[in-house]
Formats: structure tokens, C-alpha cells, sequence
């Protein structure tokens, strides 16, 4: 990279300077996102200082990005860094996220790194997704005629990128690993790619057959190759970030800067320029130092949709290398009364929200307040332990399971069950099956396995970083009611943060030697989340899928008193933590 010591006048051919003709430098607008998670509606929860439902949502999403390239017609690039779909609103997951997809398409994404979650399903239903075509058995797919998008699905228009995702029958990428694209004669290069660690966060299933590689090295390794081909200006578009830990301008400044983001541009090649990432759904603008000590800017965009990096790249046409780069954050604001959202978009999700919103709407059971997410010191929230008693409650009896006690990952808990009414008007209490799949968008199913007393401890030591299974931060399950344990952070060692004796069930302590029947999700029992002990579980015996088990688990609540009682949440007590120097979840 050099710089320039004049300002050239963006749209000029030459200037003299000197007697000597020299091209103008050619302005790139990069606009950024990523995270978006199939949030088609504007998302609820305040946002930038808005209230929810007044920020993002996909109809002024595409009206932002049209402000932004109507700054840059000539050139300019929409790009976004993973997870797109999955983990996504029932408007999307029902149909497969198809609807996603083809929003996206209208919104004109030219290109988007794959992330952890475009592999819930497996690379043959991401390759689906890439090239269209039906689902082969879910009847859902394929909508076209009934919302106005064409017969059979039309499949992704802007191409997917995994730089470091490897088939491992051919040895090659599962998808392109750059794009170039060129800019009044220069070429700029968009490495696309995801976080190494994906499969420790999805389903062994979703990501069998494929390696995950190094992105670092991953970058390192096609640099020359690019250089080669004649690019200088690189950018790498990658599913993974960091997370501020000070305060610091609302979307951007770098205050107490920390997680693998960092890692990985400490390691860069000095040729890269830019980083756009992701997979934290925080909001950034960096400078982070890359392996020659040059700072280099790294931007995410938050999530939903809700806000777009706004990149304007200066390239240098005689060096072909990147001059200067400036990013700011802007704010998808529906209040904006200067912004006409796009009527085409919104009329598509319209129409899906009108073939979904039977289902979506309907009332699935009643609260006496709402179940939050928010975690105690002991890491255990009201959100997920309703999940775990209801899991627990649908395995219980012998025909289904013979279960004493379920368990609930944390990742997998999206939102809480609020008690306000949604926008969806209805009523205060009342909990929609569109609220409850929000809370848990991944369609698992359940799995009943019997474990030792002693593989349970282990499970339990599992959750935490330092064991011997490679945890890398704290993953602290949501129990069922009548189970209870104690640890301690701050104790020296691996693998022995949990108190024995304080392992019971329904106030029993539980003997190493017997064997108890144990209820998780699909994920957690092939060992997602790297609880690797719960593959040993043995006599499995599949069940209904978690939302299923949530809405059976709430339906008493519509019937007639005493059975319609609205549920309360209990007292979060059967996490423990003995030492409370802190009030936070580690």
C-alpha cells in the first residue's frame, strides 16, 4: 500500500502534475453486513437507540443499500460475512430459508462468505441453496407460486465463498475461495471464508465430510497466488470477529478490543487491506495490526440486518494496490422519513408472511412473565431452563424415554419468551409458536441416552474451558428442574471445577457407577458444542423435535383453571457457583 500526497478528484482521468500525466485514482464502495439470520421482518429488541421493530428489516435494508451504491454507481460491491440464513425467524426456517435467499438475490448481495450456521443442514442443502432446485422431501419448499418468485426455487445469484472449507472425497474448496472483481482496470480480490472452529459449533452431520482449515493460513496461502494474477488490493470477508470489552462510539472505535479476529490479522499477510467480519454480532470499526505491525481497518456489522458498513476504498491505478480506506456505520432506520423502503422486497415478504402467519400467530400456551436470557453469575438463565423442563416433561415416561433429567445448550437459546405482546397483537402472557421457534429457530430433535453418574460429571466438566475436550470459552447447560450442582471458577487445575457431592437429582446424589437417563438435543448428542462424553451415551432413543416439546410442554396453560395457570418462572437455584467474586457469568 502507498499513499497519495495530492487529493485527485474522484470521476477525473489525469491531472498534470509535474508534466507528467497521472491516472486518477478509481473510488470503490464496499457496503457491508453480515449475521443477518434470515431477519426478513425487523427484529425485536431495542437497537441503536431505537425502540424494537425500528431498525432493519429487509424492505429499508434494500433502501439503505440503494442510498449507498447510488453514492458510487460505477463501483461498487455488497457483500456479507456468514450465517445469512439459519438460526432464523419462522418466516424464513419454515420454508427452508428459500425466502432469505431470494430476498437477497433482489437486494443484489454479489458475494457472501459461508458461515458456522449455513452448515446446520449439511453442505448438500447449502449447495441446494447455491443452485436452486426443490428440497426432496420437505413439502414447504418451493412457495414461488403462492408469494411470486419463480418455480422451482431459483437458488443463490451472488456466489458463496469457503476459502478454508475443504471436501474432503476431492481435496478441493466446497465453494470458490475468492472473486475478483475489477474497478476502473484494477482488480480487487474478495477472499470469502468461515471460522475454523465451525464444527465445534454445529451438528457433526451438518459438517461431515468437510475440513475446516486455518484462516490465516488460508489467506496466506492464496496472497502470492493473487499477486501473480496482477491484484494488489485484497479483502478478506470472514465468519468470524472479537467483541469490545470498554466503552466506545456508538458501531465503531476499537476499546478493549479482544477474541480471534484479532489472532487471525496478527498473523496476515502484509498484502491483505481490509477485513469485514462477523459471527460476534457486534458492531465495529478497527485498526488491528497484522504480522508486519501495519494496522489494517476489520468492521462487522452487528446482526439482522439492522446496520451497514458503509466502506469507501481509494485504489492507486498505477500500483494497483489500495490507497486509503474509510468505513463508518449506518443505522437501518425505519424512522428515517427520507427513505422509501423497497416496495418489490417488501411486497415478498409480505406474502410470506401471510402464507406463514396461521402458524406463526397461533397461540401455543400463556406466561406469567417472561423468561429472559440474561444469565446469573452461575451462568443459568429462566429462557433455557424452560426448554430443558420441557424436554425433560416430553421424555419422561418410559415409552418415551424413561428421562430423569434434561439438558439445553445455551447457544441454542436465541431469545427470551417475553411476556408483552408481540406485533402480532396477541395479547400480554400469551406465547405464539412464532415466539417459541424464535427462541429455538434449529429444529433439533430430542435424543434420550443413558449416561454414568460419573460421564454426567464429566459432561458437566466439559462446559468449561481448560478440560481436556478443548473447550474454548465457558458453555454452561441449562439443567431440568430437580437437578442441581456447584462449581467453582477460580479453582486451580482442569477438569475439576465441579463439586462431586453436589451432583443430584431431585435431591439425590448422583453415584458414579449407576446409570441415569439423560435427555439432550440431536447436536449435543453427537457431541456438538465439544461435549464430546455424551457419544458415549448409550440404549438412544430418538424423540419429538425441541419445538414440539415446548408447545406440548406450555399447552396446559390454555386450559381451563387450575390447569390453565399461567407458568411462572422458578427460582434460578439449580446452578450454583461457590465462589461470587463476581455477579457475571465467566
Amino acid at each position: 500500500m502507498r499513499a497519495f500526497h495530492a487529493i485527485i478528484a474522484a470521476g477525473a482521468l489525469s491531472l498534470a502534475f509535474a508534466g507528467t500525466a497521472i491516472a486518477a485514482p478509481v473510488n470503490v464502495k464496499i457496503i457491508a453486513f453480515n449475521d443477518f439470520h434470515g431477519n426478513l421482518q425487523a427484529p425485536g429488541g431495542s437497537f441503536g437507540g431505537k425502540p424494537a421493530f425500528q431498525t432493519g428489516g429487509a424492505d429499508y435494508l434494500a433502501a439503505y443499500v440503494a442510498r449507498l451504491r447510488a453514492q458510487n454507481p460505477d463501483n461498487n460491491v455488497l457483500v456479507h460475512a456468514g450465517d445469512m440464513v439459519g438460526a432464523s425467524p419462522l418466516i424464513s426456517a419454515l420454508y427452508r430459508d428459500e425466502p432469505t435467499i431470494e430476498v437477497m438475490n433482489r437486494i443484489g448481495v454479489d458475494l457472501a462468505s459461508v458461515g458456522n450456521h449455513e452448515f446446520d443442514d449439511g453442505k448438500t442443502e447449502l449447495l441446494r441453496l447455491q443452485s436452486g432446485g426443490c428440497h426432496p422431501t420437505d413439502p414447504n419448499s418451493c412457495q414461488g407460486a403462492a408469494v411470486g418468485t419463480p418455480t422451482p426455487f431459483e437458488g443463490a445469484k451472488f456466489k458463496y465463498l469457503a476459502a478454508n472449507v475443504i471436501e474432503n472425497a476431492t481435496g478441493k474448496p466446497l465453494f470458490p475461495r475468492y472473486v475478483i472483481k475489477t474497478f476502473g482496470g484494477v482488480r480487487m480480490a474478495f477472499i470469502g471464508m468461515t471460522l475454523e472452529g465451525t464444527p465445534t459449533i454445529v451438528s457433526p452431520s451438518g459438517v461431515a465430510g468437510l475440513t475446516f482449515n486455518d484462516e490465516a493460513q488460508t489467506v496466506n496461502s492464496l496472497t502470492r497466488t493473487l499477486r501473480n494474477q496482477g491484484v494488489n488490493a485484497i479483502a478478506v470477508v470472514v465468519h468470524e470477529g472479537g467483541a469490545q470489552s470498554g466503552p466506545s462510539p456508538p458501531f465503531g472505535g476499537c476499546n478493549g478490543f479482544t477474541g480471534a479476529i484479532v489472532d487471525i490479522v496478527r498473523t496476515l499477510d502484509n498484502s491483505v487491506d481490509l477485513i469485514v467480519s462477523g459471527h460476534t454480532h457486534e458492531a465495529y470499526v478497527c485498526q488491528l495490526q497484522n504480522v508486519a505491525g501495519r494496522s489494517i481497518p476489520v468492521t462487522s456489522a452487528a446482526s439482522f440486518g439492522r446496520l451497514l458498513t458503509n466502506i469507501d476504498v481509494v485504489l492507486d491505478t498505477e500500483t494497483r494496490d489500495v490507497v486509503s480506506i474509510t468505513a463508518a456505520q449506518v443505522l437501518v432506520d425505519r424512522t428515517d422519513a427520507t427513505i422509501t423502503p423497497n416496495a418489490q422486497i417488501a411486497t415478498l415478504v409480505a406474502n410470506y408472511d401471510t402464507i406463514v402467519k396461521p402458524l406463526a400467530n397461533k397461540v401455543i400456551g400463556k406466561i406469567a412473565s417472561t423468561f429472559d436470557h440474561g444469565m446469573t453469575a452461575a451462568c443459568e438463565h429462566k429462557a433455557g431452563d424452560l426448554i430443558a423442563d420441557s424436554q425433560l416433561a416430553a421424555t419422561a415416561a418410559p415409552a418415551f424415554g424413561g428421562a430423569v433429567v434434561a439438558f439445553m445448550n445455551p447457544g441454542g437459546v436465541r431469545a427470551a419468551f417475553s411476556f408483552a405482546s408481540s406485533g402480532a397483537g396477541e395479547g400480554d402472557g400469551n406465547v405464539t409458536y412464532g415466539e417459541a421457534f424464535t427462541v429455538q429457530p434449529f429444529g433439533n430433535s430430542l435424543v434420550t441416552l443413558t449416561l454414568t453418574g460419573d460421564q454426567i460429571r464429566t459432561m458437566l466438566e466439559q462446559q468449561f474451558v481448560g478440560c481436556s475436550n478443548g473447550q474454548p470459552f465457558n458453555r454452561v447447560l441449562l439443567p431440568s428442574a430437580g437437578f442441581e450442582y456447584a462449581w467453582t471458577h477460580s479453582v486451580p487445575g482442569t477438569c475439576n471445577r465441579v463439586d462431586p457431592a453436589s451432583i443430584k437429582i431431585n435431591g439425590v446424589a448422583v453415584d458414579p457407577v449407576s446409570s441415569y437417563r439423560v435427555t439432550v438435543n440431536n447436536f449435543l448428542a453427537d457431541g456438538g458444542d465439544k461435549f464430546f462424553v455424551l457419544k458415549e451415551g448409550t440404549n438412544r432413543l430418538g424423540g419429538a423435535q425441541d419445538i414440539d416439546a415446548v408447545t406440548d410442554f406450555l399447552k396446559p396453560t390454555l386450559l381451563p383453571a387450575p390447569g390453565g395457570t399461567p407458568i411462572a418462572p422458578a427460582p434460578l437455584t439449580r446452578i450454583k457457583r461457590l465462589d461470587t467474586l463476581t455477579t457475571t457469568c465467566p
